[in-house]
């Protein structure tokens, strides 16, 4: 089995505004960090050609949708919170809204599939609406083979 995550995020502004080209900047070397990562399958792209280019979706223009597959759940943690990675996570609210509900889930898919952004969409509102389970969970109560929000980073990312 594969991991597949999703996670989004309202900006502060449009992702072409001075406000967030700081962020949109990052957008290319975190976002090869992430192809390159132990453990990485895939990810979902706006483009081939242009790495700083949002997904654009239905859910509306200032929401920031991050969807990929994972090999494991230690993979995508390690991604996360033991790479460079961690440092833009740190700065997350210079660009976005602080969430008030969940924003993060994540479930398990057979090695080879590739879910869709309308599945993936469903499983955070189920999250929302039913708590972690089997079929939509976090870090936090991740249905997996580590206890992910027991390991020190995750603490210091939650500040």
């Amino acid at each position: 089995m594969h991991l597949a995550q999703l996670n989004i995020a309202h900006l502060r502004a449009p992702v072409d505004s001075p406000e967030l080209a700081e962020f949109v900047a990052l957008l290319e070397p975190i976002n090869a960090l992430a192809d390159e990562a132990p453990g990485f399958v895939w990810r979902l792209k706006e483009s081939e050609s242009d790495p700083t280019a949002t997904v654009t979706h239905d859910y509306g223009d200032l929401l920031l949708v991050n969807f990929s597959v994972w090999e494991s759940l230690e993979s995508v943690w390690n991604y996360v919170y033991r790479s460079p990675h961690l440092g833009v996570l740190r700065r997350r609210r210079e660009w976005f809204l602080r969430a008030v509900e969940p924003y993060l889930v994540m479930w398990w898919v057979p090695e080879g599939t590739i879910p869709s952004l309308t599945e993936a969409m469903e499983r955070l509102e189920r999250l929302k609406t039913e708590g972690p389970g089997p079929e939509a969970f976090t870090f936090k109560d991740s249905y997996g083979s580590i206890e992910a929000a027991s390991l020190p980073a995750a603490a210091e990312a939650r500040k």
